[in-house]
């Protein structure tokens, strides 16, 4: 598979989430946020395509990545195709790589001598090769130890300079987000779990609301957004918050191109969160 005919796939994909969440069903966007916590480090194009070629994926990196630790990818497997960027020198021809709109996981245009262009590359999932065992990742599951993940998520809010705050009540909200500060209730009725699922959704407030852009979405725009990200890093982490959730998880806006802008602000922050809180993961290329 070609960069044009892996642009072709995300599109399709996209588009098939688009009108999946047109017809009332987030099941589509469920998966995707599912991957999501799984690959943050992905852009938003990148992680449709994984989602659309192997859904059960759990850990993915190159044919060389995965040798340089122990495994082998088994002969005759299929490669997740992704999209890789290029440094390329500007006095090239733009033609020695396809430009496609494949979301940016480096960060945008290098600057200076050279551009910023993408091209298709092969992944394996962890499944896919036999070798030396990898060390297994810590996964939290539900309140036994999501006290932990809590305290590395208000270490987190600290670092970012956003003051946290504990009030007797909010008028029946759990938590608010005030621009730069983070308020939480005390009688939030709720174990470390709950907890820890309030902070994310006002943190993603803070990361994602607190700019010009907040001025042209709706409240309904606004807190699917956070709680998308608030259940993408839960998911990370182990802590079970999809029936909290399910309400909130209703991205479509109108088409295919308002709904991946949304999905890209969701991706970048919940990344963000995510890699704040847990360990590095593999290598991916």
């Amino acid at each position: 598979m070609n960069a044009s005919d892996a642009k072709q796939l995300a599109d399709q994909a996209l588009n098939e989430l688009a009108d999946a969440l047109a017809r009332g069903d987030s099941g589509r966007l469920t998966a995707f946020l599912d991957t999501m916590a799984r690959f943050h480090r992905y852009s938003a194009t990148n992680l449709m395509l994984i989602l659309t070629q192997r859904p059960d994926a759990t850990r993915v990196a190159g044919f060389h990545a995965w040798r340089s630790m122990g495994r082998f990818v088994r002969k005759g497997e299929k490669g997740i195709v992704i999209f890789a960027p290029m440094r390329l020198k500007k006095r090239a021809s733009t033609d020695a790589a396809q430009d496609v709109a494949a979301g940016d996981d480096t960060g945008g245009d290098s600057g200076g001598d050279f551009i910023l262009r993408f091209r298709a590359v092969h992944v394996f999932d962890i499944a896919q090769t036999d070798g030396e065992p990898l060390p297994d990742l810590a996964r939290p599951h539900g309140d036994d130890v999501a006290a932990s993940a809590l305290d590395r998520l208000k270490a987190l809010v600290a670092e970012k300079g956003i003051a946290l705050e504990y009030a007797d009540t909010l008028g029946g909200a759990f938590g608010v987000s005030c621009g730069g500060t983070i308020k939480l209730a005390l009688d939030l009725a709720s174990g470390p779990a709950d907890q820890f699922a309030t902070l994310a959704h006002e943190l993603a407030h803070e990361l994602l609301h607190r700019d010009e852009r907040r001025k042209e979405l709706t409240r309904t725009v606004v807190e699917t957004e956070a709680e998308a990200v608030a259940y993408a890093v839960c998911r990370a982490v182990g802590v079970d918050a999809k029936d909290a959730s399910t309400d909130y998880i209703r991205l479509y806006r109108g088409d295919a191109g308002t709904l991946i802008e949304s999905l890209q602000h969701i991706q970048r922050v919940a990344a963000e969160i995510i890699a704040g809180i847990t360990a590095d993961e593999v290598a991916t290329v």
